[in-house]
């Protein structure tokens, strides 16, 4: 009746239990892991220095002209645009919406 045998229903929950304690293991590692590697990263200065709302209109001007995608000509007239006050009050309240 009740031996000192291992029946099938015993050995499963023993395996359950060995399996449960290897996954928690495996969390654990991996937890620790992730958390060292946050705290050994530091954020770079170029991050916090950026403006949340992203570059102005005329510092992407100045990005294509340096890159030559645009010429001299649609570069001055797009700065002279950009450097009238009523347009380029329009432009950046329309680029915070």
């Amino acid at each position: 009746m009740y031996g000192y045998g291992f029946d099938w229903l015993s050995m499963i929950v023993m395996s359950f239990g060995m399996v449960l304690w290897i996954a928690l293991l495996v969390v654990l590692v991996w937890a620790v892991i992730r958390w060292l590697d946050r705290k050994t990263t530091t954020p770079s200065s170029s991050v916090n220095s950026s403006p949340l709302s992203g570059p102005t209109a005329l510092e992407i001007l100045q990005q294509r002209y340096a890159r030559g995608e645009i010429d001299t000509a649609t570069y001055e007239q797009m700065r002279a645009q950009l450097e009238v006050p009523g347009v380029q009050s329009e432009q950046t309240l329309a680029s915070r919406r």
